[in-house]
């Protein structure tokens, strides 16, 4: 019986995909990751209604040097953080590979929506999930060695609906359970806050248009995201956006136009299938935020950065989200908008 090391959190996601491992006859081995935020309870609980092993990898500290720190210095540079790209081959996956070698075991596995394929040589390919809910977009800075080892059990599910009935069809205690639909470091939604009480305090400065004309007061750069349009609190005969973060003078620049890019720059760009890359320029779809929504577009390689040049403008893609390239199903890889 081959053995899998599963990231089991306690949720319906990661207990359905044990489920579904255990089914297709693999050794299912749960690891929950102890960064300070509690939870453990949870999953325990999962692993003893599946009747599987729990290992506990304590990671708080790697995770707060790497994710929360750049959390926090990516908001202070005035751009949009995106910490599950961050996280996922820094901690999640490199703890599943650390304790899957430990235990002897040649498979990874969460709950994420999405699938793994094979190229005609037999290399692993991160595919979209077939879900609506599909999370390859947050899982492209993979490296093509953790994903030739990796399985995604929810992969070929069509719905939330179906996962949670396969869970309370073998009465797992996490059937019921809601959707986490903030960050596991910031339960309650208020990143915000959050910042304030580690030690980020961005002062208050001015609202103004394009010529530099000031509107207004604003609470903070890390308050606002380019394309915002609400939350403002700036009277104007035409609804306002967001156009640009001005960290150096601490500015938040406001158009009466939705801010709209025929191209972009990103950097820190990792290619999941490099293969794509190696010839030079290639069409593709791009993805500038996490949605299902992808625009045609160019990409032109230039060293580890890329110049994307859209066939259709695109709207407020937001410095520091990722950029994701795909072929069809084929995340070709992505990286962080200039």
């Amino acid at each position: 019986m081959e053995k899998v090391v599963l990231g089991l959190s306690g949720g319906v996601d990661s207990a359905t995909a044990a489920l579904l491992l255990r089914e297709r006859g693999f050794a299912v081995h749960g690891l929950y990751l102890e960064l300070g935020l509690g939870g453990a309870e949870e999953a325990q609980s999962a692993a003893d209604s599946l009747g599987i092993p729990l290992h506990i990898a304590r990671k708080q500290e790697p995770f707060e040097g790497t994710v929360c720190e750049y959390f926090k210095s990516e908001y202070r540079a005035g751009r949009t953080p995106i910490p599950c790209v961050v996280c996922n081959p820094t901690i999640k996956f490199a703890a599943l590979a650390e304790y899957a070698d430990q235990i002897g075991a040649r498979w990874l596995a969460t709950g994420h929506y999405a699938r793994i394929g094979r190229d005609a040589e037999g290399r692993a390919l991160l595919l979209r999930g077939v879900s609506a809910k599909d999370q390859s977009y947050m899982l492209h800075r993979l490296p093509r060695e953790i994903l030739d080892r990796c399985i995604f059990p929810l992969g070929e599910t069509e719905d939330k609906r179906q996962v949670r009935a396969l869970a309370a069809q073998a009465q797992l205690p996490a059937a019921g359970k809601k959707d986490s639909m903030d960050l596991c470091f910031i339960p309650d939604g208020d990143w915000c806050g959050w910042l304030e009480a580690h030690g980020v305090h961005l002062p208050e400065g001015n609202f103004v248009d394009e010529t530099g004309k000031v509107l207004g007061r604003h609470r903070g750069v890390h308050r606002y995201t380019v394309g915002q349009r609400r939350g403002l609190g700036i009277p104007a005969e035409h609804r306002l956006f967001v156009a640009e973060l001005r960290p150096g003078t601490n500015e938040v620049v406001l158009s009466s136009t939705d801010p709209m890019q025929d191209e972009l720059y990103a950097d820190h760009v990792h290619y999941c299938a490099p293969e794509y890359a190696a010839a030079g320029a290639f069409p593709c779809e791009v993805r500038v935020r996490f949605s299902r929504h992808s625009s045609r577009a160019t990409v032109y390689p230039e060293g580890d950065s890329v110049r994307v040049v859209f066939e259709n403008s695109v709207r407020a893609p937001a410095p520091g989200q990722a950029a994701v390239f795909y072929d069809g199903d084929i995340i070709i890889g992505g990286g962080f908008i200039r």
